[in-house]
């Protein structure tokens, strides 16, 4: 008698992007996977794999990983915090973070839009987050703060695009929330496999 073959299960991981990687894991063009780096490069993770959101090459922290979409589908689109430490040119005023909680117009693919539902605080002193590989810049080029920025929504830059709409633009951005997942513990480019993921986040 043949049992029906059940489909293995579902794997899920929390990462710790580092500096200068691309949020996928390979590339089809060859010019550019001699360019640049890549999640795959980081651990041996299974076929089907995706990323829930993205962080661009510049930008540091958690990135939730999963096999099965529709967790992704409903961690994407089901109102979960994602709360970033954005290190910003100059001294951020509470004037900026308050425009910045009630919302800025930010450009998307030549389209003007609102930013919603952002809470934003300033940090009174640096978070303790490892060093950058690159160094963001030399210190005589003048201060630089921290600003704690937490979105339900995520568009293309949003945080970047944002805290450069207030005068203050990003030097340094670390997601470090998502949902109940914290980047605590973790260092840059490890990888924790947990067995379960929508309930945690």
């Amino acid at each position: 008698m043949n049992l029906p073959a059940f489909p293995p299960p579902h794997r899920h991981f929390l990462l710790h992007k580092p500096f200068g990687y691309l949020s996928q894991f390979v590339s089809q063009d060859a010019r550019e996977a001699r360019k640049k780096r890549f999640l795959g490069e980081l651990h041996d993770f299974p076929a089907g794999v995706m990323a829930i959101g993205r962080l661009d090459e510049e930008s540091e922290g958690l990135l939730l990983l999963t096999t099965d979409g529709r967790v992704s589908e409903q961690i994407r689109n089901g109102g979960v915090e994602k709360e970033y430490y954005a290190q910003v040119d100059g001294l951020i005023t509470a004037e900026a973070v308050a425009r910045l909680q009630l919302g800025v117009e930010i450009g998307l693919r030549d389209v003007k839009y609102q930013t919603t539902d952002c809470r934003a605080r300033r940090l009174d002193a640096p978070p303790d987050l490892p060093p950058r590989v690159r160094p963001i810049r030399d210190e005589r080029h003048g201060p630089t703060s921290w600003v704690s920025i937490t979105l339900t929504e995520g568009k293309f830059r949003q945080v970047r695009k944002m805290t450069a709409a207030v005068g203050f633009p990003t030097l340094r951005l670390v997601r470090v929330r998502i949902g109940g997942l914290t980047l605590d513990g973790l260092a840059p480019g490890e990888v924790r496999e947990v067995t379960e993921l929508q309930a945690l986040v």
